[in-house]
């Protein structure tokens, strides 16, 4: 009997299995490949590490990374790539290294470095799922960290201001869009009438950002423009997750974004409402140290007292 395997992952929301890009990649490739996986979808309960989330866990071995989860799942014989030809392979390759230079970095900026987006929809979302008082703390740490991933592969000479790399990365994100809807033309999927490991990364970075309803909707319309990729994130929704996303109805997924917005509102407030008691604390004057006066005897009262310690 094979060993079960356990995928700790973020959760879903707006009709997705999770809105995280990379949980998506291995969940979607699970579903390709026919792995039978037990999702953990990571909630405040959690005591895990989150920093290195989708984790893989099996009786022998953990792994994270989608690469390397997605190789230890072909080494069990699940494989989504079978009916490749060796060039197929070597476009799929080459293929999700564009992705992860050309779309990962606009992915990022619009989830955690742009200021709207971050604190109405992914500060309150992520912070709900982690317990007091890390909800305090990590969004705002996975932010930073999703910023210095950006500087780090693109904020190079020229681009030295983050507005600089800001246009960069988005123009760079919309040719990238325009390259995989051409690629994809009127297929189904991106070689043929199979999903393979290709389709797992196109769809775990587009269909967040085109599900999740965002205030800063600038790379989000141009991908809704797009129609053909469009269409594959509503397919493979429908082919492969309608079951697990527990057949929610459009009034019950108004109900669900309703509850979120105003969990939205209660975690602002919270988090506006510490990081100003914060504030206040550290720009309050310190009062200086008081020195204690020091009482002076009249000579008269000296005298006296010199005559009290010399008497036996």
């Amino acid at each position: 009997m094979a060993a079960p395997l356990e995928l700790s992952c973020w959760g879903g929301g707006w009709g997705l299995p999770s809105v995280h890009s990379e949980s998506l990649v291995v969940m979607a490739y699970a579903k390709f490949s026919g792995a039978p996986l037990k999702v953990n979808v990571i909630d405040n309960t959690w005591r895990g590490s989150r920093g290195d989330v989708p984790v893989l866990a099996t009786e022998d071995n953990i792994v994270s990374q989608p690469a390397k989860i997605l190789n230890f799942l072909r080494k069990q014989k699940y494989n989504a790539d079978y009916e490749l030809s060796a060039k197929q392979g070597a476009d799929t390759l080459a293929y999700i290294a564009l992705l992860e230079e050309k779309l990962l970095p606009a992915v990022l900026h619009t989830f955690w470095v742009e200021s709207d987006n971050y604190f109405t929809v992914t500060k309150p979302w992520f912070a709900s799922r982690i317990p007091f008082p890390l909800s305090l703390i990590l969004p705002g740490r996975m932010s930073k960290g999703a910023l210095n991933r950006i500087l780090l592969t693109r904020g190079e000479p020229p681009l030295y201001h983050l507005r600089e790399v800001e246009a960069q990365i988005y123009r760079d994100a919309k040719e990238c869009l325009n390259l995989l809807s051409n690629r994809l033309g009127t297929s189904q999927f991106f070689f043929g009438d199979t999903p393979c490991t290709l389709d797992a990364y196109v769809f775990g970075f587009l269909a967040p950002l085109y599900k999740v309803r965002f205030p800063k909707v600038q790379l989000q319309e141009h991908l809704k423009q797009l129609s053909n990729l469009c269409r594959f994130c509503d397919d493979i929704l429908n082919s492969y997750f309608r079951l697990s996303l527990g057949g929610i109805s459009p009034a019950g997924q108004e109900m669900v974004d309703a509850n979120l917005q105003k969990l939205t509102q209660l975690v602002n407030k919270e988090s506006n409402l510490i990081e100003k008691m914060d504030d206040n604390l550290r720009q309050s004057p310190q009062l200086p140290h008081r020195k204690l006066p020091t009482l002076k005897l009249t000579p008269a009262e000296e005298e006296s007292n010199s005559l009290q310690r010399l008497s036996p």
